[in-house]
């Protein structure tokens, strides 16, 4: 498995925008697909974006389609979520997560969590 530590979550207003990184250590992270998820208060955990290992491939929910961007950086173990005009709906805790598949978005494909970020959008 692949540990992982997320951080660059905060508060921030609509229309506003945060950068959410990953680090991971453990096995060789370039063979691992990295997702990312996000949980709201009283609701599941949703699948927000994927990238492939090689970073070749991505795939958004639609409600984040054209405001955010996952990309990977191999060199430094990391994987990144850009998000740009948030919206008080994107308030979640946000986690990251890692797959030995090529790609996913449905949950149980992914062996390894980090703890998660919190992300606040004030109105």
């Amino acid at each position: 498995q692949v540990q992982l530590v997320e951080s660059g979550g905060g508060l921030v207003q609509a229309g506003g925008s945060l950068r959410l990184s990953c680090a991971a250590s453990g096995r060789t992270f370039s063979s691992y697909a990295m997702g990312w998820f996000r949980q709201a208060p009283g609701k599941e955990r949703e699948f927000v974006a994927v990238i492939s290992w090689s970073g070749s491939s991505t795939y958004y929910v639609d409600s984040v389609k054209g405001r955010f961007t996952i990309s990977r950086d191999n060199a430094k173990n990391t994987v990144y979520l850009q998000m740009n005009s948030l919206k008080p709906e994107d308030t979640a805790v946000y986690y990251c997560a890692a797959t030995e598949n090529y790609y996913s978005d449905y949950m149980d494909d992914f062996g390894s969590w980090g703890q998660g970020t919190q992300v606040t959008v004030s109105s």
